[in-house]
């Protein structure tokens, strides 16, 4: 089956190349503000995410289109405190979820994929993951796997239902992110049963990288090895940290005694994120301890140690020897010329574990599969459906289909795609369908039972039009 997505808070597009590669996906919209990262993400893909998701006019630009999976790996930002129950505008204004949230809700895709940190799950005494679940699940009425619901109706779930760690995906990265992957309601319906009760907690392939040695460049640039002014701060001050019964401090990965070392988690936030993932490298650190070197206070460390370099942590975060090898084994992965090294830790920080993501692709692909085989013919047409013409011929499919044939359906669903937005009187109608007046007449009642159409002042009749507008408010109340 081919899916069309839509990429918000998109980084550089490791959500994205992570769909691309399970194949049967094809990106129809992107959105990203930050103009580094945009350049990074154009250089990639050959285009300009470079849209706002809190802005109205890009969010009537995504209601105009035809799209299946919603991506976005949001931040996480404080939400409001207030209980449940309410309005999602309420809760979450002034946050980036907000604006997701209502795009959901004017858009209606089929299926929706979050990424997020850890933190997300504890967030503000755990109410923001509350908030998120209950805006998903009860108002915007999709079903998230990993959840399930009380006989009250409450939803009940476990924190290892949305807590998923790179290191079980073929890379030696301790990445644990929250994802979720939520399935709409009015599309797949009964057949939601179906679907498995949980999301892929490994890599199904082979192993991409077997530890941390494998990522680990021969060659290192000098500038990467810490001056040894440097590293004894580090050391004085981690001697401190333990003093007080802190864990913090400095880390070397790979030291000797690891047989299968394991990167932490890369961060974007500046040093902490590389110095906790010092690397011991003799075989270039030898030849440069004791070197001076321009922008280093002292020389250079005479114990081999050194941060990792922009390319280790590409490889860390699929990107580099993975998601843009092609089909001849050539990696045509790069940054634009103008991306400092400071700028391509933090892209590759803030983004994603593409191997991670590419088997959630292959899962929301397999589910998808699945349910559409189950589908009967009628069934199938409206799941190809989108936008009000979907609202309309579910609606008139919920009312009728226990009294109409689906030879019937089918020409009731061809009345809704022919006339659209377009005014028509009953004599119209017949002379569509080549059928008398009389029974234009009964098709119009038996549309109106269904709540699909209004009578105009003058006589006329139109389809209503079921969408929400960018203001929560459905057209044509």
């Amino acid at each position: 089956m081919n899916l069309k997505t839509i990429d918000l808070c998109a980084g550089i597009g490791g959500i994205r190349r992570g769909f691309e590669l399970a194949g049967g996906y094809t990106n129809v919209a992107s959105a990203e503000t930050d103009v580094m990262a945009c350049k990074t993400y154009e250089h990639l893909f050959g285009e300009n995410p470079y849209n706002d998701v809190t802005s109205e006019e890009f969010k009537k630009y995504l209601q105009s289109l035809h799209y299946d999976v919603l991506l976005a790996g949001f931040p996480c930002q404080a939400f409001s405190s207030v209980g449940l129950r309410q309005g999602f505008e309420d809760k979450t204004k002034g946050t980036i979820f907000f604006d997701i949230a209502k795009i959901i809700r004017i858009t209606g895709p089929k299926v929706i994929f979050l990424e997020n940190v850890q933190n997300l799950l504890s967030h503000d005494g755990k109410s923001t993951f509350a908030t998120i679940v209950d805006t998903l699940d009860r108002q915007l009425d999709y079903h998230i796997i990993g959840i399930t619901h009380d006989e009250n109706g409450e939803p009940r779930y476990k924190r290892s239902a949305f807590l998923r760690n790179s290191r079980n995906y073929g890379i030696p990265q301790n990445r644990p992110r929250v994802y979720i992957v939520a399935f709409s309601r009015a599309y797949f319906g009964k057949y939601l049963s179906f679907l498995p009760q949980e999301t892929p907690t490994e890599r199904a392939g082979t192993v991409i990288y077997k530890d941390l040695k494998d990522v680990l460049d021969k060659e290192v640039d000098p500038k990467f090895f810490l001056s040894a002014g440097y590293l004894d701060t580090l050391e004085k001050h981690i001697v401190r940290q333990h003093e007080r019964g802190y864990g913090f401090g400095y880390q070397v990965v790979n030291s000797q005694n690891i047989e299968h070392p394991v990167a932490n988690t890369l961060l974007a936030t500046g040093g902490a994120g590389r110095e906790r993932n010092l690397i011991y490298d003799p075989a270039n650190g030898m030849k440069y301890g004791g070197m001076e070197l321009k922008g280093k206070k002292s020389r250079i460390n005479s114990k081999c140690i050194r941060t990792m370099t922009p390319n280790e942590w590409g490889r860390l975060q699929g990107f580099i020897g993975y998601a843009f090898v092609d089909k001849d084994g050539v990696d045509t992965f790069s940054f634009p010329q103008e991306v400092s090294d400071v700028q391509k830790f933090k892209q590759f920080g803030n983004s994603v574990t593409i191997p991670v993501v590419e088997e959630f692709a292959k899962f929301i692909q397999y589910c998808c599969d699945e349910i559409y085989k189950r589908l009967s013919a009628v069934e199938k047409r409206l799941f190809g459906m989108y936008g009000n013409e979907f609202l309309m011929c579910k609606k008139i499919y919920c009312v009728l289909s226990d009294t109409l044939r689906e030879k019937t359906l089918n020409t009731y669903f061809d009345i809704v795609q022919h006339f659209e937005s377009n005014e028509f009187r009953v004599k119209e109608l017949a002379s569509y369908l080549n059928v008398s007046s009389v029974r234009a007449s009964h098709i119009v009642s038996q549309l109106a039972e269904a709540g699909c159409i209004l009578r105009n002042t003058d006589g006329s009749y139109c389809f209503r039009n079921l969408q929400f507008t960018d203001d929560g408010e459905r057209k044509g109340e």
